[in-house]
């Protein structure tokens, strides 16, 4: 009798300790006492510092604009191109050691500055060689969209291009069709890329201060991982039901088995 009672005691444990709680499939979770929480987020993020391999979309405009059209290139290799396609012909990437080159300026220097930086940097020199005062001219710089890459336990896994100054993991996580219920929520991995390597940061978005973490936002040829939870693994179900039916399952083939083999006996 006190087997038996050991053997479903041991049954109920294994079932709430293989599934999977609300507490690790909510985001940005408050505090638990029930009140209006606030939350003291960086409303001035730092400026992303252009690194290698970025793309940048760069325009000149001026009162006449057949002056500035050699600095506005538009690829003969595919007039038709639209998107990222045409970004890819007509856009400027930055070079293994950390330049782009623009036509009559030649190579410029870009790596480690932000795209105001640069666009200062361009009017100084056109003002300087090609232009006066009066022309007016007008130079935009923008990255060619926030690319980055998510894989693991997520909805559609892959490749994304944002074209926006801004995205926030979590918008990220949207766009991929969310992690699934095994995925690691508490420790979403960020591997991210700077100019002396990469370095690997952590991310827990069941936490409301997630929000005010440096990881937050998306840069730039970011690679977002989410590992599976134990469970996954364990393979006994993500839910009590799930587990209960599982070891439940086990227990009968295994009694099941015994008595056969007391049987033949």
């Amino acid at each position: 009798m006190k087997s038996t009672y050991l053997l479903l005691l041991l049954l109920v444990m294994v079932c709430f300790s293989s599934c999977i709680s609300t507490k690790q499939l909510t985001y940005l979770q408050e505090q638990e006492n029930g009140l209006d929480t606030l939350v003291s987020i960086r409303k001035i993020k730092e400026p992303y510092r252009l690194q290698v391999n970025d793309l940048l979309s760069i325009r000149v405009k001026a009162l006449d604009q057949e002056t500035v059209g050699i600095f506005n290139p538009v690829s003969d290799a595919n007039l038709n191109a639209t998107g990222e396609e045409k970004l890819y012909y007509d856009g400027f990437v930055i070079d293994p050691h950390g330049k782009i080159r623009i036509p009559s300026l030649g190579d410029l220097q870009v790596l480690g500055l932000t795209v105001e930086e640069v666009r200062k940097e361009i009017e100084r020199k056109l003002l300087e060689d090609f232009f006066k005062e009066e022309a007016n001219i007008f130079v935009t710089v923008k990255l060619a969209g926030i690319r980055y890459t998510i894989n693991g336990e997520i909805g559609s896994p892959g490749s994304n291009i944002i074209y926006r100054d801004q995205i926030s993991i979590m918008e990220a996580i949207a766009n991929s069709g969310d992690i699934t219920v095994t995925g690691d929520r508490k420790n979403v991995v960020i591997i991210r890329q700077y100019p002396l390597g990469q370095k690997v940061h952590h991310i827990d978005l069941t936490s409301i201060n997630a929000m005010n973490s440096p990881y937050y936002y998306v840069q730039p040829n970011d690679l977002i991982l989410v590992n599976p939870l134990p469970q996954k693994s364990i393979g006994t179900g993500t839910t009590g039901l799930q587990s209960f039916t599982t070891i439940l399952s086990i227990v009968t083939a295994l009694t099941t088995t015994v008595l056969l083999f007391i049987s033949l006996k």
